[in-house]
C-alpha cells in the first residue's frame, strides 16, 4: 500500500495556488482530502505544541474511515532533551505520556499510521544517544515510529541495524545535495516504508525556514523517484510518501503529480 500527502496542510500561502482564495481553515483538511485526493497527512503542528485529543478528534471527524495520520513529534522529545546549563539527558517520560494520551483518539479509529520523530542536525551518534533512541521506541511501545536524521554521520550500517532490531522505520530524506546533511538513501528497516521530500533549494542554509522550502520537483525529478517507492513497498506493509517543500503550495501540487504517476505506473 502507498499512500501519498503532504507535510501539513494548513497554510495562508496554498490560498489561490491550492485552496480557493476564500476558504476558511476549518474547511482546508476536507478540501484536502475531498478535492485534492490524498489519503494521508503528516501533522507538523505536533512538533511545536503538545497536542490535545480534542484537536485529533477533529480532524479524525473531517476526513473518511481510510484516512491516516502521521504524526511528528513534540519537540521536548527529540529537541530540547537535554538541560542547557548541564547539557545532561532531562527526565521527559511525562511529556512522552501526555503526548501518547493526545493520540489516543487516532488509534481508536485506526488513523494513527506512525510517529515522526524528527532529530535536529546537532544529534550525532554516540552511545547516550543511541541510549535515547531505544528510551524512545520504549516509551512509545507499541506505536508505530520512524526516525529522521538529518546528518550523514548516521548513514553507517549499524543504524540500520539498530533501526532494524527495534522495528522502527528509516525516514528516506530528499533535500539538497550539500555537505554534512543525509543523503538519498532508499531503505526499509520497519513494516512502514516513508519518504520526506524536503525540496532542493540550494540555499538550506541562508535563507529564512520559511523560504528554505521554495523548491518544486520537475515531473522528470519525480519519475526518478518511482523505482524507489516501488521497491519500498514491496518490503513494507505500508509506504508513506510525503513532501515538506510547502512553500506557496509546491508540496500539495507535487504530491498530486507523484499520485499521478503512482497510479499511471501501476495501471
Amino acid at each position: 500500500m502507498i499512500k501519498v500527502g503532504t507535510s501539513g496542510f494548513s497554510f495562508e500561502d496554498w490560498k489561490g495556488p491550492v485552496y480557493p482564495a476564500s476558504i476558511p481553515a476549518k474547511d482546508m483538511l476536507s478540501f484536502y482530502e475531498k478535492e485534492l485526493g490524498f489519503h494521508a497527512l503528516e501533522v507538523n503542528f505536533t512538533y511545536y505544541t503538545l497536542p490535545s485529543q480534542k484537536s485529533f478528534i477533529g480532524m479524525s471527524k473531517k476526513t473518511s474511515k481510510d484516512f491516516e495520520f502521521a504524526v511528528k513529534a513534540f519537540r521536548g522529545m527529540t529537541h530540547e532533551i537535554r538541560d542547557k546549563e548541564t547539557g545532561k539527558m532531562m527526565d521527559n517520560r511525562e511529556t512522552f505520556e501526555k503526548f501518547k494520551y493526545s493520540l489516543l483518539p487516532l488509534i481508536e479509529e485506526g488513523k494513527l499510521s506512525c510517529v515522526l520523530a524528527q532529530f535536529p542536525y546537532g544529534f550525532f551518534p554516540n552511545r547516550e544517544n543511541m541510549g535515547y533512541l531505544s528510551t524512545f521506541k520504549e516509551e512509545l511501545s507499541d506505536i508505530p515510529l520512524v526516525f529522521e536524521f538529518r546528518n550523514q554521520t548516521w548513514l553507517k550500517e549499524g543504524t540500520f541495524t539498530f533501526l532494524e532490531k527495534h522495528g522502527v522505520g528509516f525516514c528516506i530524506v530528499d533535500e539538497p545535495k550539500l555537505q554534512k546533511l543525509m543523503p538519498y538513501i532508499p531503505r526499509a528497516t520497519s513494516g512502514i516504508g516513508y519518504f520526506r521530500f524536503h525540496g532542493r533549494n540550494p540555499n538550506w542554509f541562508n535563507v529564512p525556514m520559511s523560504v528554505r522550502y521554495n523548491y518544486l520537483y520537475s515531473d522528470q525529478e519525480l519519475k526518478e523517484f518511482l523505482p524507489d517507492i516501488g521497491q519500498i513497498s514491496q518490503k513494507t506493509a505500508k509506504t508513506l510518501v510525503f513532501f515538506n517543500n510547502c512553500y506557496s503550495g509546491a508540496a500539495a501540487k507535487n504530491a498530486i503529480q507523484m499520485a499521478k504517476l503512482l497510479a499511471e505506473g501501476s495501471s
